[in-house]
């Protein structure tokens, strides 16, 4: 039985092999006609024919076209700018928001330290009084407090 199973195990292994390796001859009768077999004629001279095999017209139906590869590398290229794009605008938007929360702590140590605050309206200097001083306090912190927390990464 094994040695059954062995023999079957070899024939189906060796026989694409043997298929694959098989002749091809090529002859011409005698009205001139051409003719191709796997078996060679009797009586005819003939010669044999190398068969190259490439690959089946499926595949090469299955490649894109060389318009439709461009317009996806263009496509492709197009989605790489915009991605480089925006994270310029969200490294821009990052410094911006370390720049403001630097500037409303640094503010809101002034504002803290008890001095006078003096501003300029309409040309002239004058002090601030103290509501605007807790006026301008409560901006400063929720400047700070929108531009000094960890951003949201939804």
């Amino acid at each position: 039985m094994n040695r059954k199973i062995l023999m079957l195990t070899l024939l189906i292994a060796v026989a694409p092999g043997m298929a694959m390796s098989a002749s091809v001859y090529k002859w011409t009768d005698e009205n001139g006609i051409t003719h191709f077999g796997d078996r060679q004629p009797v009586g005819a001279n003939s010669e044999t024919v190398n068969v190259r095999s490439g690959t089946s017209s499926s595949a090469a139906a299955n490649r894109p076209s060389p318009q439709k590869r461009l317009g996806e590398f263009q496509e492709q290229q197009q989605k790489e700018a915009d991605r480089e794009k925006e994270t310029a605008v969200e490294a821009a938007r990052r410094k911006q928001r370390v720049a403001n929360c630097e500037s409303a702590r640094s503010n809101l140590k002034v504002i803290d330290s008890n001095a006078r605050i003096r501003i300029e309206e309409n040309g002239e200097l004058r002090y601030l009084s103290p509501e605007e001083v807790a006026e301008q306090r409560e901006k400063l912190e929720e400047i700070a407090t929108e531009n000094c927390e960890p951003e949201d990464q939804s």
